[in-house]
This record gives structure tokens, C-alpha cells and sequence, in this order.
């Protein structure tokens, strides 16, 4: 089982721990540290509440998601949960993807780019907390909006406490399975996935709520 992290510091002095390449200096999160810490003091500055989810700092406003900060190969980011509510008159936030319906991230390509646009930032940091605070909603897509992949209904043909359960998940651990299952390129890269979270899914889990083994 991949390590847990369970503070900021462990993350960006280790790495998120979802990849072989944890406490390594390929780890994507070394990369982009210079920046990923300048996202971080924009968010404690805001006054929000910092935690680890899905094993990257998470920051929260009375228990409600706000904004998570993520590193990738190419760049890294700072995603408002309900951003498509901000106004952005700036145009610094982009759709992640297109599953992206109600977040909206502030892609960093180079560290210097958040110093001038941190102004802009922390006014969209607390027009996101307000947002939480008037209890607003972000658009979401339908569970319906994404494909069963061909593997996941053979599954469901060959096991109904299987799809029974699947069924029974909430539609954004749905969501989450269905992305994860279909964004694998191999049939048998599909089928390895669908197995690997069977457990989870039976008992009614997320693939983020617990690492599957």
C-alpha cells in the first residue's frame, strides 16, 4: 500500500506518496515546490483551515472545500472546488479537462507567474469563501454525462452484487470510478482497474477514501 501523507510539510518535503517515485527528486511535487508553497501562503494568508486530502494540501472554510493545490508534469495548480461560481474578470481560470464542470484552476507554468497574480488571487480566494458561506452550489455533471466502459458492463453482467453496489455509490464516487476505469487506454489495463477496486467498491468506498491495495 502506497505511504499515507498527513501533513503539508510531509507532502512537500516527500512527495504525495501516489507514485513509486515518493521521497524521490523525480517526484512531480519537487518540481514545482518553489511555486506550490507560494499557492500555500496565498491560502493561509485567505484564513482557511489546511489539511491533507487525497493526499495533497486541501483548504477548507468550516469544513467546506475551498481550494486544493496539485502538482502534475507540465505545471501545477490551485483549483477552486465551486470556481466556475467565481467571477474571474482576470481570466486567470481555466476548466480542468472536460470533466471539469464546476472547479476551475490557476495553471502555473513557471513559479513567476503567481506574484503578479496574487492580488487577484486572494479577492477570488475570499469570493470563494463567501461562496460557501451563502451555501451556493456549483454545476455538476450527471453520472449519466460518462460512459460505462465495455469492461465495467461485462463486470456488471457477471456479478449483480457488483452492480448493486456500484449502483449504490454516490454519483460522485460514480463519477470518480467511471473516470478512472475509462481513462485506461488497454482493455486489459481497464479490467486490472475494475479488479483492483472491486473491494472498495463493495464496501461502499470511493478509490480515494482508502488506497486499494
Amino acid at each position: 500500500m502506497p505511504p499515507k501523507i498527513h501533513t503539508v510539510t510531509e507532502y512537500l518535503t516527500s512527495g504525495c506518496g501516489r507514485c513509486d517515485k515518493f521521497e524521490t527528486p523525480e517526484c512531480k511535487v519537487h518540481r514545482w515546490r518553489e511555486a506550490l508553497e507560494a499557492l500555500r501562503a496565498l491560502c493561509l494568508e485567505s484564513g482557511l483551515t489546511e489539511e491533507v486530502k487525497w493526499s495533497h494540501p486541501c483548504y477548507t472554510h468550516r469544513g467546506k472545500n475551498v481550494a486544493i493545490v496539485g502538482a502534475f508534469n507540465e505545471f501545477c495548480t490551485l483549483a477552486f472546488f465551486k470556481g466556475a461560481l467565481l467571477q474571474d474578470p482576470a481570466g486567470l481560470l481555466e476548466t480542468q479537462g472536460e470533466n471539469g464542470a464546476g472547479s476551475r484552476i490557476f495553471r502555473v507554468t513557471h513559479a513567476g507567474q503567481i506574484q503578479p497574480a496574487a492580488p487577484t488571487l486572494r479577492a477570488y480566494l475570499q469570493e470563494a469563501i463567501l461562496l460557501e458561506e451563502t451555501g451556493a452550489r456549483a454545476p455538476s455533471r450527471p453520472v449519466s454525462d460518462f460512459p460505462v466502459p465495455e469492461e465495467l458492463a461485462e463486470k456488471f453482467a457477471a456479478d449483480a452484487s457488483y452492480e448493486a453496489a456500484f449502483r449504490a455509490l454516490t454519483p460522485g464516487r460514480q463519477k470518480a470510478y467511471l473516470l478512472i476505469f475509462g481513462q485506461a487506454k488497454q482493455a486489459a489495463t481497464r479490467r486490472a482497474r475494475i479488479e483492483k477496486y472491486a473491494a472498495h467498491v463493495m464496501a461502499g468506498k470511493g478509490p480515494h477514501d482508502e488506497y486499494a491495495c
